[in-house]
C-alpha cells in the first residue's frame, strides 16, 4: 500500500483518528486494488485475531446496544471477521438478518440461526438456510452493518464495486427508513479519501478492530438520491 494509505492512528482512549493525507487522482479500481492486496498479505491468524476487538468495538456503539434487529453479513476469506459479533448479537436476543445473493445481484434477507444453519452459496458467500423474507426485510432493521474496504475522512465508503449494497441504500432511502450504517474494517482502511460517485452515500460509522469513528456529517441527517 502506498505512503499516502498508510495505517490511520487510533487513540485507544478517545477513538481519535489521524488522517493520511489521500491523493485526489485515487480512482476506485487503484484503490480497490491496493486494499486488496493488503488484505491478501495477512494471514489466517492475522483475521483470527482481529474478529474478537472488532466485536468489542461494535458492541460499544449505543445503535447496536439498542437494536431489536440488525442487518449483517457472514465475513469470507480475509475479511474483517463478523462471526464473532454476529453470535454475541443473538445472544442478546438481537434479530439478526443476513443477506441472500438473488440472480440479479440484489440482496433479499433471511434470519441469522446461527452458523450451524448456514449454507455456502455461489462466490464463497455464506447464507442462511432458512426461507427467505425478501428485499424489503431490511427495511426493519435498526442498524445495518455494511462491507467495505475503506472509508474516509468525510464517511464515504468503497465498496467492491458489485453494487448489491447500492441498491440496498436505494431501497432505505426509497422507503424514508434511516437505519443507522456502520461499515466494519482493519484500521488501515480508514483512509484520507476515496473516489466518489452520486450514488455514493455516507456512513455514520466505522468500526475496527482498534476503534469506532464517527462522522460528523450522518447519512440520516442528509436527503437521499
Amino acid at each position: 500500500m502506498s505512503e499516502n494509505d498508510k495505517k490511520a492512528e487510533i487513540d485507544p482512549q478517545s477513538t481519535a483518528v489521524t488522517w493520511p493525507t489521500a491523493t485526489k487522482a485515487t480512482t476506485k479500481k487503484a484503490l480497490r486494488g491496493e486494499l486488496l492486496a493488503a488484505r491478501a498479505a495477512l494471514s489466517p491468524d492475522d483475521v483470527r485475531a482481529a474478529a474478537e476487538p472488532l466485536a468489542r468495538q461494535a458492541l460499544r456503539l449505543p445503535e447496536l446496544a439498542g437494536a431489536a434487529t440488525v442487518a449483517a453479513y457472514v465475513s469470507i476469506g480475509r475479511e474483517p471477521g463478523t462471526r464473532v459479533l454476529l453470535d454475541s448479537l443473538r445472544e442478546r436476543n438481537v434479530r439478526v438478518l443476513l443477506p441472500v445473493l438473488m440472480a440479479d445481484n440484489d440482496l433479499e434477507w433471511g434470519e441469522y440461526e446461527g452458523a450451524d444453519a448456514l449454507v455456502r452459496a455461489g462466490r464463497g458467500l455464506l447464507e442462511p438456510a432458512g426461507p427467505g423474507l425478501g428485499a424489503d426485510a431490511v427495511l426493519e432493521a435498526d442498524a445495518v452493518l455494511l462491507p467495505g474496504l475503506a472509508v474516509d475522512a468525510h464517511g464515504m465508503r468503497l465498496g467492491r464495486g458489485g453494487g448489491s449494497y447500492d441498491r440496498v441504500l436505494a431501497r432505505l432511502g426509497a422507503a424514508g427508513a434511516r437505519p443507522a450504517l456502520v461499515v466494519l474494517l482493519y484500521t488501515h482502511e480508514v483512509v484520507g479519501q476515496v473516489p466518489t460517485e452520486p450514488h455514493d452515500h455516507r456512513v455514520d460509522a466505522a468500526v475496527t478492530p482498534t476503534g469506532v469513528r464517527r462522522f460528523e456529517e450522518s447519512v440520516r441527517d442528509r436527503p437521499w438520491g
